[in-house]
């Protein structure tokens, strides 16, 4: 391969769930780390970007999990750019264990955005010039793909979103929704199945003090389900995915 970007993180106490494994949300966590070092490393940080009033915004990603890390356990996470239009990025990551076995991948489509005038910008040429692509994907998955939302609801919670859940692009962050997505999970299935792989699409923004909807309803296939998070005040769609789940 050419033109990739290693982080090496060790696994740290307050990442672990009860069973003293990474959690998904932390996982996620150190993939969107890996990113932001990438724009660093190439002297563009997020913190640059922001002083221009630009950022990054996930608009549609999948990954898959085959084995969460352990307390102290070191990971290593390779991520790269696989196609760049005027507007959007694909960022290709793959997540390598100790002894450099692949224990998780995903993919992500990312938008150039101004974050002041909440529309999408010109990528500038020097993360074109100095990131480079290289065509290879870390999965198959077709980030374009449409996720139905659901409208009717096995599992259902309510939130007010706060300062905590907002980013520096001035919306709910991409990690929160997932954390919402899993509240709805019955607390016995997620003693008995861990996360396996999600997909979603971000649609429109939750703000702060927006009072939001998580839904959840089963899917087609088994341990899959359906998740939708919308406003409640306009019924606006947020967010829909899919998650996939295996017996621990």
């Amino acid at each position: 391969m050419k033109n990739y970007f290693e982080k090496q993180f060790e696994l740290r106490y307050f990442e672990m769930n009860k069973f003293q494994e990474a959690s998904p949300t932390t996982m996620l966590t150190l993939l969107e780390e890996t990113a932001a070092d990438h724009c660093h490393a190439i002297g563009n940080s997020l913190f640059d970007l922001l002083n221009r009033n630009i950022g990054w915004v996930l608009v549609s990603g999948t990954m898959q999990i085959d084995r969460y890390p352990k307390y102290k356990e070191n990971i290593k996470i390779r991520t790269w750019l696989s196609e760049f239009t005027t507007i959007k990025g694909i960022r290709e990551n793959i997540i390598y264990d100790e002894k450099n076995h692949i224990i998780g991948r995903s993919k992500g489509m990312w938008l150039y955005f101004d974050i002041q005038k909440r529309r999408p910008v010109p990528i500038d040429k020097v993360f074109i010039d100095k990131w480079g692509i290289d065509k290879e994907q870390s999965m198959e998955y077709n980030l374009k793909q449409k996720i139905s939302p659901i409208e009717i609801s096995e599992n259902h919670l309510e939130y007010k979103v706060n300062n905590f859940d907002i980013d520096s692009n001035q919306h709910v962050n991409n990690i929160r929704y997932l954390q919402w997505a899993m509240d709805t999970m019955p607390q016995h299935f997620l003693d008995m199945y861990t996360l396996s792989g999600i997909d979603g699409s971000f649609l429109s923004e939750a703000k702060y003090g927006d009072i939001i909807i998580s839904d959840t309803l089963a899917g087609e296939k088994e341990n899959s389900f359906k998740h939708t998070i919308r406003t409640a005040k306009d019924e606006k769609v947020c967010v829909v995915a899919q998650t996939y789940w295996k017996l621990r």
